[in-house]
């Protein structure tokens, strides 16, 4: 199950999405020449991953920032970076650019420290985006329940998109992050389950003062996915002047 795009068009430009989507992508590549070196590449890894006993035994906390702009492949890398087109938009736009981008950080560093106390004497090197934006997943849940999410099914050699609920999606997703962190160990290499579930949790945390800002469960009954106008106030019910609103 794959989400492709959600029915929640925004009302600015998602230009710190774009960045980071551009600066993930830039960074991948400035290192891709490794992957034919696997020491080399776990050298590399080692100096800019986050490691979960390096952190609690020698206090280098440098991964914790870094290790969420690198990427272990570019399927990893591809698929991140799909789930931040398709949920970072409207984030961006109920929150502004800089707290946006400061939501980000402080969900991907949420996740790291996550993922460390579900393992806390690993030596696996965790690297990727996914801690971050799983807290924009989780902010979105929030803010968005109700928003339509067209998702690619496979099974074996059937293909169909189906259109469901943001919040059947991401319920669905975080309840198997949990699942599988329960039953999988941190101390041995594979997804950073925990990280995951610890990014989707602080990302609803962080994002429950604007929703409170925007009316609270008010907020749901006016907006679908589909709002009349991109910045009404849902909590006056206001409507400024109409803007052109992107569609994708």
């Amino acid at each position: 199950m794959f989400p492709i795009r959600d029915h929640n068009p925004s009302g600015r430009t998602p230009y710190v999405t774009y960045a980071l989507i551009a600066l993930n992508v830039l960074i991948f590549l400035s290192y891709w020449s490794l992957f034919s070196d696997q020491r080399a590449l776990m050298l590399f890894f080692d100096d800019w991953a986050m490691i979960p006993a390096d952190v609690t035994q020698e206090g280098a906390y440098t991964g914790l920032l870094t290790s969420m702009f690198l990427h272990g492949g570019v399927m990893h890398l591809v698929g991140n970076m799909l789930f931040l087109w398709i949920f970072g938009d409207n984030m961006e736009d109920r929150m502004g650019h800089l707290p946006y981008l400061g939501f980000y950080i402080v969900s991907g560093l949420a996740a790291s420290v996550a993922q460390i106390l579900g393992g806390p004497g690993s030596m696996v090197p965790t690297v990727g985006a996914s801690g971050a934006i799983a807290g924009v997943m989780g902010g979105y849940l929030l803010l968005f329940p109700r928003a339509r999410v067209d998702i690619l099914l496979i099974f074996i050699i059937f293909f169909r998109v189906i259109t469901i609920p943001a919040a059947l999606m991401l319920a669905l997703w975080f309840g198997f992050q949990v699942f599988a962190g329960l039953g999988t160990s941190a101390e041995t290499g594979g997804v950073a389950y925990w990280a995951h579930a610890g990014g989707f949790v602080a990302g609803a945390v962080l994002t429950l003062p604007v929703f409170l800002r925007l009316g609270g469960p008010r907020f749901w009954e006016l907006h679908d996915g589909k709002p009349p106008y991109p910045h009404t106030d849902y909590t006056t019910r206001r409507t400024p002047i109409p803007r052109v609103r992107k569609r994708r």
